[in-house]
């Protein structure tokens, strides 16, 4: 093995697993100011790796063998090791050998047979990214200017690893603003959930899609559909009983436990008016069963309103009255958006409440019509109705 003095500049290892003998290629070597080592076989390299890793590795590998690949992969594994570059040299005529020989951390792959100046300036080109090593004499510098190397290509190493520092911080604040972009996304999706949860408890889910997606009138007209008002008989003077706050938080209860009524017969709430609670069935979404649904949720009313504690000794009563027809349901004006209900049938329905009598269910021919076979009324009685004149109504007692 030759071995020259560490003080005459670069150390390479050639191992030679071919068994050829390349004095030629060493000679070329020692002429650019390098120190050339070289064994017949991997397993002698490992003893030279670890006393003094040299600055760089030529390995001649045999086609089709495992071992110099392996070799190359161990060697990067170790850190004492894991930065000296590697440059396979073999046949190449197998392109799985080229390729793996880069897999494994080659930084190239001479074909033999080579010229040795060919080898030199590809090993002079890996040099030249490195700086020159520690122990470089001014002697040595200067040999190695005149073969190419300039002491500022010795500072290109520097610079790549500036670059390297500046690429990693950028990359750190890329992947900060990144990380704060997402909880912003993140934040903004919460606060567009809760936006989105307080229109649907405002307005009808279908009505908010129209919204959102703006197509088409925001009023629509609905062929069959029936609407149901509620009132609290004697409201006025059983609110003298209580002071404000107690009397919200009673209606709030009443009310509350109305909305989940409607949720349970798929109806839509549409509003409260003081001591009134409307509903509707068939809108916005048409369903067949609208009267028999809003029937049944009147019932479940009466039920319900006779679980609250009575005031001043007398129990709360609903007043009910049902109608079913035609209306118009939608949004109106640009300001605090409501649901709402327009036409003759509403106005009907609203007269079948407040003409109709405490703890009672007052419903409209119409809607009778639509009933009768599922539920159970009292004879038909002729009233007058304001802005109608008289007309038949009866009462829902309950289900057949």
């Amino acid at each position: 093995m030759n071995h020259v003095s560490a003080e005459s500049g670069y150390d390479f290892l050639l191992i030679d697993a071919l068994g050829n003998q390349q004095s030629v290629l060493r000679s070329a070597l020692n002429d650019m100011g390098a120190r050339v080592h070289q064994v017949t076989a991997i397993a002698d390299a490992w003893p030279v790796l670890t006393a003094h890793p040299p600055h760089l590795v030529l390995l001649t590998v045999p086609s089709g063998h495992h071992e110099g690949y392996e070799f190359c992969r161990q060697l990067h594994e170790r850190s004492q090791t894991a930065n000296v570059p590697v440059v396979f040299m073999g046949s190449g005529e197998h392109q799985a050998d080229r390729l793996r020989a880069f897999e494994v951390g080659g930084v190239d792959f001479i074909t033999m047979p080579y010229w040795p100046e060919e080898v030199v300036a590809r090993v002079k080109r890996y040099l030249a990214l490195a700086p020159p090593p520690p122990e470089t004499t001014p002697q040595m510098q200067k040999i190695m200017t005149h073969r190419g190397y300039s002491p500022l290509l010795a500072n290109l190493q520097k610079t790549l690893h500036q670059q390297a520092l500046k690429l990693k911080e950028q990359n750190a604040q890329l992947q900060q603003e990144i990380h704060e972009r997402h909880e912003i996304e993140s934040a903004l999706r919460q606060e567009q959930q809760k936006s989105e949860q307080l229109l649907l408890n405002i307005l009808p889910e279908a009505v908010v899609n129209q919204l959102k997606q703006f197509q088409g009138s925001l009023a629509e007209r609905f062929d069959e559909a029936t609407v149901l008002f509620a009132d609290i008989v004697n409201f006025t003077p059983l609110a003298a009983q209580y002071s404000p706050l107690e009397l919200v938080n009673l209606l709030n209860q009443i009310f509350s436990t109305f909305d989940r009524l409607a949720e349970d017969y798929r109806l839509e709430k549409v509003k409260t008016i003081g001591d009134a609670y409307m509903a509707v069935g068939g809108v916005p979404v048409a369903d067949a069963d609208h009267a028999g649904a809003v029937a049944e949720m009147a019932l479940a009313m009466q039920t319900a309103i006779r679980q609250f504690k009575p005031v001043a000794g007398m129990p709360l009563q609903l007043r009910i009255g049902i109608n079913t027809g035609t209306v118009v349901a939608g949004v109106i004006g640009i300001k605090k958006f409501s649901y709402d209900l327009w036409g003759d049938t509403v106005n009907v329905a609203s007269r079948m409440e407040s003409q109709g009598k405490p703890g009672k269910i007052q419903v409209t021919e119409a809607t009778y019509e639509r009933l009768r076979e599922r539920f159970q009324f009292t004879p038909a009685q002729e009233i007058e109705i304001k802005g109608k004149g008289p007309m038949r109504t009866y009462y829902l007692i309950g289900r057949l």
